[in-house]
């Protein structure tokens, strides 16, 4: 199950309505796409650690990062951008994974 909702990304987009009712489908496969990879990064499950009955509450930094690449594949569609310049903003994903990764060896 997803840890954030299609209502969370479209506010966090700023969608307008009428295109938020039209990408439901679109905005849902997205948020399911990133959870999946931030779980790989992660090495685990994020509802096998968190949210669960006698289990601490899923933290806003893993939602966030949930958000913030689902918005990313939202807003960019194609494998490559051409004719600007991308630089990775602080604070982000990989951090967020960083804190809550889980090492083995």
């Amino acid at each position: 199950m997803a840890i954030v909702t299609v209502g969370q990304l479209e506010e966090h987009l700023g969608l307008p309505e009428d295109t938020a009712l039209a990408d439901t489908g679109l905005l849902a496969d997205k948020i399911a796409a990133a959870q999946g990879h931030l779980e790989r990064l992660l090495g685990y499950a994020i509802e096998s650690e968190f949210g669960g009955q006698d289990q601490p509450e899923i933290p806003e930094p893993l939602r966030e990062a949930v958000l913030q690449l689902a918005a990313w594949w939202y807003e960019q569609r194609e494998a490559a951008i051409t004719g600007t310049i991308v630089a990775r903003a602080p604070h982000s994903i990989d951090e967020i994974v960083q804190e809550y990764r889980e090492f083995t060896f």
